[in-house]
């Protein structure tokens, strides 16, 4: 995609810095500066792979839309999800430490992508200087945000697992200006077991007590957040409550 006047304008407004840009996440932020350097958007189908683990690094890779998964696989072929991104997080970063991808990466569902080739690395920051400011940015607050969310699963029991994962499904919602009451669990209930490292049947079972309770509406792949107060509540009690 070669820049347009759009692009040229926007190149020029971002190297300026105004408060509105240094306001936006830095998710978003990196989004409107790989517009402004007319970078490919690539389209990913459903079950589609955007890299393999093992596979020489060849891009860095910004969620425009759509859902991945992130995948990792042990010795014996256990699959482990390591996390969901969505729009404005950032995809193949673990490459840059030894040249190579350390996980897969798959879309759930029809998605796009904005793609920033390894051969661009060196010219980019002329293009659009503290481009790599920014990105180091998002890439802590990717590491910093997957940290805290391990170190809080291992503290939790399945109830809370579930509802905390559902709590930060819309809280992504909400920083992406969508509903935050109103969710559409694109990924398979097998899926988030695996993320939250329960069975799925551990994962049916409390969807399901959470609707008894009148805390989530629930309707196959929808999910309606009736009482996110008490969902937060949830969270603050032992992990005796089963």
């Amino acid at each position: 995609m070669r820049p347009t006047a759009a692009h040229t304008s926007s190149r020029q407004w971002l190297a300026e810095g105004p408060a509105a840009v240094r306001a936006m996440p830095s998710g978003q932020q990196v989004l409107a500066l790989c517009e402004a350097l007319g970078l490919e958007r690539r389209r990913v189908r459903r079950r589609q792979y955007v890299f393999r683990s093992g596979q020489p690094l060849h891009a860095l890779f910004l969620v425009h839309c759509g859902l991945f998964k992130t995948v990792v696989v042990n010795e014996d072929g256990c699959e482990s999800i390591t996390g969901f991104a969505e729009r404005g997080d950032l995809l193949g970063a673990d490459g840059l430490s030894g040249a190579s991808y350390g996980c897969d990466a798959q879309a759930l569902d029809m998605s796009y992508l904005w793609e920033l080739p390894a051969d661009r690395f060196d010219t980019v920051e002329a293009q659009l200087p503290g481009f790599w400011q920014r990105m180091a940015v998002l890439m802590a607050g990717q590491i910093q945000h997957d940290n805290r969310w391990r170190l809080q699963l291992g503290h939790y029991n399945a109830e809370q697992r579930v509802a905390a994962f559902l709590l930060e499904l819309s809280e992504c919602q909400r920083a992406q200006g969508c509903s935050a009451d109103t969710l559409l669990l694109r990924m398979t209930r097998a899926d988030i077991g695996n993320y939250l490292a329960l069975q799925l049947e551990t994962v049916t079972r409390v969807l399901s007590r959470l609707h008894a309770l009148g805390l989530i509406q629930v309707a196959r792949r929808n999910v309606r957040l009736a009482e996110p107060d008490a969902l937060r509540m949830l969270l603050r009690i032992p992990r005796a409550w089963h």
